[in-house]
């Protein structure tokens, strides 16, 4: 390849979370900082977040090889798991033994033992949870379950939480207001700024070997505008028109380099900031969207589940989070209906534009559109006892207020009361969400 060419050891810009090649940038040193404090036996939760590709995972890397000696660390990668797939996740990161079909409170026991044994050595144990926006709320609860572990001077686990923006969204929901109140540090990791891109190229090679600038000034500034910042797409570019350059016979790297790296990684479509991006998204959305956009003084939804799954449907938990000291309960079966309804943040498409006057229902028309998305065509005559009708179908009622985000943690079909200014309410059915 083009190491020999440029006088490297090896590839500078591995997209990797080599701890070697993390480039302490101000805001890097302060997440890190916030990494280690968690060490000091405080407690509660962390949380950094940062943008797709800004160097949380090489962060949290670096952390792990740096962490004293007296600290054991549990790490889980994969997110996407059940309350008791997480608890096992942590039993055998912590090498902590229990059987392969323990229930939630036996594991959340053998955890509680192994806590306090470390505590009596001196140890103090931290779990890291990468891609943590994707917990589903019982996990995120079990999780707060587990800070409840303690003896009377200190916690004895610390949760260090690494996620999207969209983890501070999910923390932020009503639901979750006791965990979101026990986050002790939170950070943001932003992407590389401008004036810090030539000393981040230089440091990369500088690891893999090669003293000298080979990024022409042009070649840096229009790297910065095609990657926003982000370290990810920079090293992807950056090693694109490396190689770019090596097959021309070029030992520097020029701005065309850059562009034409920029198009092959980018399969020939410019990179959109995500800012702009969520812009588009929003312009394009999809009715219920636009129905935020009318002044509503209120925004309430009513939607139905059924008792026996009223997590979200990846997340087939059949034991809920318990307490520390108590009775494992599964939740009842479902008489109802057997198939689920289409989901509503999995639906594609969109209505084209929304008209009061069509898509607003009565309050019965909404029911009965509602009913319909769980397959049940039949009403009782008076309104008022239709949540008692809907739990003899194996349903139950969820009425709150809340917002589009609401809406896509829920997950469910829902109908939305819009009250104008003055006017008397009117109601719409949510079905899919773009």
């Amino acid at each position: 390849m083009y190491y020999d060419f440029f006088g490297l050891k090896e590839p500078p810009f591995s997209i990797a979370p080599d701890p070697r090649y993390l480039y302490m940038s101000d805001r890097h040193k302060e997440a890190l900082a916030h990494l280690m404090y968690g060490v000091q036996g405080q407690g509660g939760f962390i949380v950094v977040t940062g943008e797709v590709g800004t160097g949380k995972t090489t962060v949290c890397r670096c952390f792990i090889e740096n962490a004293p000696a007296h600290v054991d660390i549990a790490l889980i990668l994969n997110p996407r798991l059940s309350a008791r797939e997480l608890l096992s996740s942590v039993c055998d990161e912590l090498e902590i033994d229990h059987a392969p079909d323990a229930s939630i409170k036996a594991m959340v026991d053998a955890i509680n033992q192994d806590l306090l044994k470390a505590h009596a050595a001196g140890r103090h144990k931290v779990l890291i949870i990468d891609e943590a926006q994707n917990l589903s709320a019982d996990v995120l609860e079990q999780l707060r379950l587990l800070t409840n572990l303690e003896t009377a001077e200190k916690k004895l686990l610390q949760i260090v939480l690494l996620g999207q923006p969209e983890l501070q969204e999910v923390l932020a929901l009503p639901e979750l207001r006791q965990l979101n109140q026990r986050v002790t540090a939170r950070y943001h990791l932003d992407a590389i700024g401008r004036d810090e891109l030539p000393a981040y190229l230089q440091y990369r090679l500088g690891v893999a070997g090669l003293r000298v600038d080979i990024f022409t000034p042009g070649a840096v500034r229009r790297l910065f505008s095609v990657s926003n910042g982000v370290p990810r797409l920079i090293n992807l570019i950056a090693d694109r028109a490396l190689l770019g350059a090596y097959a021309e016979g070029d030992h520097q790297v020029s701005a065309e380099h850059v562009r034409q790296a920029a198009r092959e990684v980018s399969g020939g479509r410019p990179f959109q900031a995500r800012r702009a991006a969520r812009a588009s998204v929003l312009r394009a959305s999809s009715f219920v969207f636009l129905l935020l956009s009318l002044a509503l003084a209120v925004l309430s939804t009513l939607m139905f589940f059924q008792p026996g799954n009223a997590s979200r449907p990846d997340v087939p938990d059949t034991e809920a989070p318990v307490p520390l000291q108590g009775i494992v309960e599964r939740a009842p079966e479902d008489n109802g209906p057997t198939g689920e309804p289409a989901s509503v943040a999995d639906t594609v498409g969109a209505e084209p534009g929304f008209d009061p006057q069509q898509h607003t229902l009565t309050l019965g028309s909404a029911f009965r559109a509602l009913l319909a998305q769980w397959g049940e065509d039949n009403l009782p005559a008076r309104l008022g006892v239709a949540c008692e009708f809907v739990q003899s179908r194996g349903l139950a009622c969820l009425e709150r207020q809340g917002t589009r985000r609401s809406l896509e943690f829920l997950d469910r079909p829902a109908i939305l009361t819009l009250r104008p200014d003055g006017g008397q309410p009117t109601y719409v059915v949510v079905s899919q969400l773009d």
